[in-house]
């Protein structure tokens, strides 16, 4: 016990304003945000830390000091929104509040009022016990590697200068955050919603209890849809792993089929992730979300597609059928958002349900995902099963492994000689490809997970999995 008389400011402090911020060992840092356990590692005086750091820094950078706030449903988002808030206003950052929104809408908000940046509470696809800070660049998009690591020298180096009791930043509500974002997507000259309207689909759809409910249900509403729902109010109590996997959407599923709905739609708590049900309850996986989308948006304006190492070969079929070329950029948003500024790509994203539309925004959005695939359908005059029909079948195994980080490198090496491949990437992490057979091996540690992930593709279920547990037992022998 400490001592009466040993003086308060000898005393290590680990709350609010910290200086330098030491970021926990458990909390998951990388370009996708600053994400952990909430109250284990994640806890407001911490949140609040990062927040006054991110607003010095943005301000250092930009010059300005409006700075967008948005947040998922996560029952400890309240708390962390407010803990963000505060530390924004103590380094004279004016606050624009934009409350539960998909992580979307806060970076078409940051665009709309010009700000410095902005921060979005949400812990996007993990389960209720995580949350976490996407951080926001003035370009509208995710912090790039760049970009991160500037902030995280900031945030380990630098004091930030608190302003004076009359400099303190002013908060203002923006309500008409997500209104925007939906008039937006409906003008895209890539939608012909009349024809969606005419269509007159029914839909099923999982929300999980995210954000999603209420944006995707006037979205799909305007879209002249009939909506089923389920995990439509936004209270953040998850009922089951909000990830949309395919082993996760039974119960949409089963509504699918007992409603007779067209498809089926489940989007992540932070709705930037879209997954599909077909017409008879069965789950497609996320990968074909982009390559539906893809067909959807080629078959009008034909160009550069860019998609990340870990996303199906069927892409790749989409892309060749209306002659555009493919890029692969390392796993991550930000990372195919910045190869496709480069390409001057008209359509990307990722293999885990995430469409990014350039003419739109350059960031993953699974209500604009929606909207694009029930217009391939309608297009068509097809149902889900038919549409995924057209295109090649390849089977993913997917699998998560404990692996020491300090290991990677020798992991790495011992996999390229045991394994081998026709082609080697080491832009992110290991990718082993056999393209005269139709399959690939990549390994790479999570960004958003304390785990290496595992994952292998090839036109037979077998072939992919003795992929992966090939490689996991050959990593086994670090552990």
């Amino acid at each position: 016990m400490m001592g009466l008389e040993e003086p308060l400011n000898s005393l290590p402090f680990r709350g609010f304003g910290t200086v330098p911020i030491h970021l926990p060992e458990g909390l998951m840092v990388s370009v996708s945000g600053v994400r952990g356990r909430v109250g284990e590692f994640l806890t407001p005086e911490l949140m609040a830390g990062i927040g006054a750091a991110f607003g010095a820094h943005l301000r250092e950078v930009e010059g300005g000091r409006t700075v967008v706030l948005g947040r998922d449903s996560r029952m400890s988002g309240p708390m962390f929104s407010r803990a963000v808030m505060s530390g924004l206003q103590s380094v004279g950052c004016d606050v624009i509040d934009l409350g539960v929104v998909p992580t979307p809408t806060i970076l078409l908000a940051v665009q709309h009022h010009k700000a410095i940046g902005g921060i979005g509470v949400t812990a996007s696809h993990n389960p209720a016990e995580w949350n976490a800070l996407k951080l926001v660049s003035s370009e509208a998009i995710f912090l790039d590697v760049d970009g991160s690591d500037r902030f995280r020298s900031y945030l380990a180096t630098k004091d930030p200068p608190r302003a004076p009791w009359d400099e303190l930043g002013s908060v203002k509500e923006d309500t008409s955050a997500w209104q925007r974002h939906l008039e937006a997507i409906l003008e895209l000259p890539q939608l012909d919603t009349e024809m969606i309207r005419q269509a007159r689909f029914r839909v099923a759809v999982d929300c999980v209890h995210g954000a999603g409910g209420p944006v995707i249900r006037e979205l799909l509403e305007r879209l002249g849809c009939e909506v089923i729902g389920i995990g439509m109010d936004p209270d953040g109590r998850f009922p089951r792993d909000p990830e949309p996997t395919a082993e996760n959407l039974g119960q949409l599923g089963q509504l699918v089929s007992e409603s007779e709905a067209h498809v089926g739609f489940a989007v992540d708590p932070d709705v930037d992730r879209l997954s599909i049900v077909d017409e008879t309850g069965k789950p497609l996986g996320e990968d074909l979300t982009l390559a539906l989308a893809c067909a959807s948006v080629l078959s009008r304006t034909p160009g550069t597609v860019v998609t990340n190492l870990s996303t199906s070969a069927v892409v790749e079929d989409v892309a060749k059928a209306f002659s555009s070329a493919i890029v692969r950029a390392p796993v991550g948003e930000v990372n195919v958002s910045r190869r496709m500024q480069a390409q001057g790509a008209v359509i990307g994203g990722e293999g885990n349900g995430g469409v990014i539309l350039p003419a739109l925004h350059h960031t993953r959005d699974a209500s604009l995902a929606s909207a694009l695939i029930l217009q391939h359908l309608a297009e068509g005059k097809l149902t889900p099963a038919q549409a995924v029909g057209r295109w090649p079948t390849y089977e993913i195994v997917k699998k998560k492994v404990s692996f020491p980080n300090e290991a990677l490198a020798d992991g790495y090496a011992l996999l390229e000689q045991e394994v081998g491949g026709d082609s080697r990437d080491r832009s992110d992490g290991l990718r082993l490809a056999w393209p005269n057979e139709g399959c690939w091996l990549h390994i790479r540690p999570s960004g958003t997970e304390p785990v290496v992930r595992l994952i292998a593709e090839s036109s037979t279920r077998k072939k992919a999995q003795q992929l992966v547990d090939r490689a996991a037992s050959l990593l086994d022998r670090f552990s």
